[in-house]
């Protein structure tokens, strides 16, 4: 049959009918409709099939009375295969139910043959393109949405509030979703404080980001939570969160960086383990260092591990900055490549270590945006800041 238009910005209809007479109507009435479009037409619910893959139409003209079909088998055949296509049934005079009730069963229209005018038809295929481009609009509209309801739910999973009493310590913390299409990752974080005065906390992060990963993130930072409360602390603590990891991960391939430590009430004793994750910030008066304790390997690693203790001094009033890679593995603009690193990022830091916890995590988060390149593929950070409170 031939084309109503070759212009390949029109859209293309496909129109699945037997009878060659009624196929030559319906071209007859769609030049004389004024709707400019490209016409194609297949002859069983097999060709519309094949048609359906290899041309992806705009729309489907299909005559439910086809020889090899039975009932809604062809409606179901075609509509399983026209993916963003809208599907308008032909039918016959006595057929009319019919009609409705394909549109019940997901078509955008329905047409009687006999009764059809080039007008109405044109009209009819036009309302009903525009009916399912607002129906594809609703269906990821209300995705959307639901992705954005489950982050939230995820993301106060992964960063919930300071379960702290009576020790003073201020607590700061931010994250940013990966640059790319601002993906939930699964970077996590928590702070809590026992029974005996003793300040701990978190920083992990899960390689990877994406749902899977984030729900792997919240299970470890409860059961953290959990553990930390009921008094287990260092490397047994890390012990059974790599149980819980490995049976939790969605793949053997997924590990998790984290450091774990506990502030002692002298409040100035650190104990820390490391889990192949990154150093961290020292604060001293109006100054930052950089620290970086001894390191053991990740956790979910095919390896025999044994997570170490090591002591941290910190001076009298002095905090902490945790963070995740996502805060310094990140590229410099310009030739060659080059990255911030955790020097780099020290030397940001430098700049604002005489402001509250608040003040230098976002003016630290604003240079490190402002002197990196724009990189769609920058993972997920978490970074958290702890002082002990001057009381003097």
């Amino acid at each position: 049959m031939a084309h109503a238009s070759e212009d390949g910005r029109q859209p293309l209809v496909l129109l699945v009918e037997d009878d060659p007479q009624d196929a030559f109507i319906v071209e007859e009435l769609l030049e004389d409709s004024g709707l400019k479009v490209r016409l194609e037409w297949a002859r069983s619910v097999d060709e519309a099939r094949k048609a359906l893959v290899r041309l992806r139409p705009q729309c489907v003209l299909l005559d439910l009375g086809l020889p090899d079909s039975h009932e809604f088998s062809a409606l179901s055949a075609v509509m399983e295969k026209a993916g963003d296509a809208a599907v308008v049934v032909l039918t016959g005079l006595a057929e009319e139910q019919a009609g409705l009730a394909a549109v019940t069963a997901g078509a955008q229209d329905y047409l009687v043959k006999g009764r059809v005018e080039a007008e109405w038809l044109g009209r009819t295929l036009r309302y009903a393109m525009q009916r399912k481009q607002a129906e594809q609009a609703a269906v990821a509209l209300h995705a959307e949405r639901m992705r954005a309801k489950e982050n939230e739910r995820l993301e106060r999973g992964l960063l919930p509030k300071p379960l702290l009493q009576s020790m003073p310590i201020e607590v700061a913390s931010r994250y940013r979703p990966s640059r790319g299409a601002a993906t939930l990752g699964g970077d996590f974080f928590d702070v809590v404080e026992s029974d005996d005065k003793s300040v701990h906390a978190v920083i992990g992060d899960v390689c990877g980001h994406g749902p899977d990963e984030a729900a792997v993130g919240v299970c470890l930072r409860i059961a953290w939570r959990a553990l930390v409360l009921s008094g287990v602390t260092g490397a047994a603590l890390l012990r059974r969160l790599e149980r819980i990891l490995e049976a939790e991960r969605p793949g053997s391939e997924i590990f998790v960086t984290m450091t774990t430590l506990v502030l002692d009430p002298d409040q100035r004793t650190v104990r820390i383990w490391r889990a192949g994750h990154p150093g961290m910030l020292l604060h001293q008066d109006d100054t930052v260092s950089l620290a970086d304790p001894g390191r053991s390997p990740a956790l979910g690693l095919p390896v025999e591990v044994d997570w170490h203790q090591d002591v941290l001094e910190l001076p009298k009033g002095g905090g902490l900055t945790l963070y995740t890679d996502g805060l310094f593995e990140r590229r410099l603009p310009g030739e060659p490549l080059t990255w911030l690193g955790e020097e780099g990022l020290l030397d940001l830091a430098s700049r604002h270590a005489h402001l509250d916890g608040e003040g230098f995590l976002d003016a630290l988060l604003a240079d490190v945006e402002s002197v990196t390149a724009p990189d769609a593929s920058a993972d997920d950070l978490a970074v958290v800041h702890l002082r002990w409170k001057d009381e003097s």
